[in-house]
């Protein structure tokens, strides 16, 4: 189990895209991508004091950010963060959301899904957690895929064309895994093969990692 030290209030920064995020104010290292496919779960963790009870659930793939914005969430809101929830021991759970409840401290459990997909086996924990709200973040979306990619390519130092970006957002599966693999194994190619970063470098990539895809402007 991992809980956020509340000790990082204040050093911590997220930017939304396309919207600015007035939460928290301060820019500085850290970054939080925003689109439609994780506005949501931003917005529920924004508004925690109007939350039902004193838990959440945020929800969402390997990948995803959602480690990221619970430090955020605990940074502005003060509360408590446990991280990887589906593997902590169900009893220790169930005792958090009580004192949670007890001492009106925000509490947010991070998992890769709610229920039912996340298979809670004791009762009253599963009572207590569906009756808890969920911040869920969604598959990346054209805009987040697009921003990711932008990003990517800019922090590696790697000269990607405005052409190949529009060549990637409709091949590359939806998956937030999937833009870091293209991304890494791009970098990789670049620098042990010293190629530019190209279409076709990107077409030999997307059949190693994802197999055959078919083309969109074919199909």
């Amino acid at each position: 189990m991992r809980a956020s030290d509340n000790g990082g209030a204040g050093r911590l920064a997220a930017v939304q895209y396309p919207l600015p995020l007035a939460w928290p104010d301060e820019v500085q290292d850290v970054e939080f991508l925003v689109t439609d496919s994780n506005r949501h779960a931003v917005q529920v963790l924004q508004h925690w004091q109007d939350w039902p009870v004193s838990t959440a659930l945020l929800a969402g793939p390997a990948g995803s950010g959602r480690s990221l914005l619970a430090q955020v969430f605990a940074a502005q809101s003060g509360g408590r963060v446990i991280d990887d929830a589906e593997q902590v021991d169900e009893r220790v759970l169930f005792h958090a959301w009580n004192d949670a409840q007890a001492t009106r401290t925000p509490l947010l459990l991070v998992a890769p899904a709610a229920l039912p997909a996340w298979a809670v086996t004791l009762p009253d924990l599963r009572t207590r957690l569906a009756a808890s709200p969920v911040a869920a973040i969604e598959s990346p979306d054209a805009a987040l895929t697009r921003a990711l990619l932008e990003r990517g390519f800019a922090r590696r130092r790697l000269d990607a064309r405005d052409d190949l970006i529009e060549w990637l957002l409709p091949r590359l599966p939806r998956r937030h895994q999937a833009v870091a693999q293209m991304l890494d194994g791009l970098e990789q190619a670049a620098r042990s093969e010293r190629r530019r970063v190209t279409i076709p470098l990107a077409r030999d990539l997307m059949t190693a990692l994802f197999g055959a895809a078919e083309d969109p402007d074919t199909a």
